[in-house]
């Protein structure tokens, strides 16, 4: 039941990914973020459309993702892949506005709300997400320096096709997805969680069967029912955050978790190192 909560709100955001499209950005020319501005760059440049473009992109990374980081996270990013690329090909592209601001802005909320709804439920829309999942593992540079890459090739794209005016427009449609991820689901690189439970060595054993992160944990008692607790703590990606929560909420719903933002990290971080 829970796989097929997931793949119907999977489908969900990937119609509003391919309304996102259709409707605003492609008829302003206005390029998404990622995979998804390629493909756009691509079918301008050739007679292939944006959905099979997009299709096409991601059976490398689909490879690349399943070898590197794991079945369930690279399947379901495919499946949602395959669905934005039916949706896109079924759906008909239609000018909504003839403001390319307005188109520009909506857009960008849409196709936000879209992502921001599979990353909170444990999945992506896989392109640019699991390269740069790929490179941070096996370099120092974080993935925000990844997507920074190919989201300022995009819009250099943009200039040179278009005009600098459509570059400018795409960083707004970057910007407004942006900050509404940002309301729907964190897309910060790094998260610390800080877990105090009172099943500890069940709680560590089933995190290190699903997350190849590294535990800290620190003894800890409750302030009020003098309990003793431990509190456990870990380093994780945004992207393991959903699964994460799926883990405590199986091993000990009762435990309180507090989830803060990570400015940086020193030293080993793979559980595996």
């Amino acid at each position: 039941m829970e796989t097929l909560k997931n793949i119907i709100i999977y489908i969900f955001g990937c119609l509003l990914l391919a309304i996102s499209l259709n409707f605003f950005l492609i008829p302003a020319n206005v390029f998404a973020s990622g995979f998804t501005g390629i493909a756009q760059i691509l079918a301008t440049l050739t007679p292939i459309s944006t959905g099979i473009s997009l299709f096409i992109l991601n059976i490398p990374v689909a490879i690349l993702g399943w070898r590197k980081i794991g079945k369930r996270f690279t399947v379901f990013s495919f499946i949602n892949v395959a669905i934005s690329t039916f949706f896109l090909e079924v759906i008909p592209v239609i000018k909504i506005s003839e403001d390319i601001l307005l188109n520009s802005v909506f857009g960008g909320v849409i196709m936000a709300i879209g992502a921001g709804v599979i990353l909170k439920y444990g999945s992506s829309t896989g392109g640019v997400d699991i390269i740069a999942l790929v490179l941070a593992r096996y370099s120092e540079r974080p993935l925000g320096t990844y997507f920074f890459v190919i989201n300022s090739i995009i819009v250099l794209t943009a200039g040179l096709l278009f005009d600098w005016e459509k570059a400018l427009y795409t960083l707004v449609t970057l910007y407004v997805g942006s900050r509404i991820i940002d309301a729907i689901h964190t897309r910060h690189v790094k998260l610390t969680a800080m877990i105090v439970t009172k099943k500890p060595d069940d709680l560590q054993k089933a995190i290190h069967e699903q997350l190849t992160r590294g535990i800290t944990r620190i003894p800890a008692k409750g302030g009020y029912s003098k309990e003793d607790k431990e509190m456990l703590m870990i380093v994780i990606t945004r992207y393991e955050l959903y699964s994460l929560k799926q883990i405590i909420a199986k091993v000990d719903e009762k435990a309180f978790t507090n989830i803060i933002e990570t400015a940086g990290i020193y030293g080993l971080f793979r559980k595996d190192n």
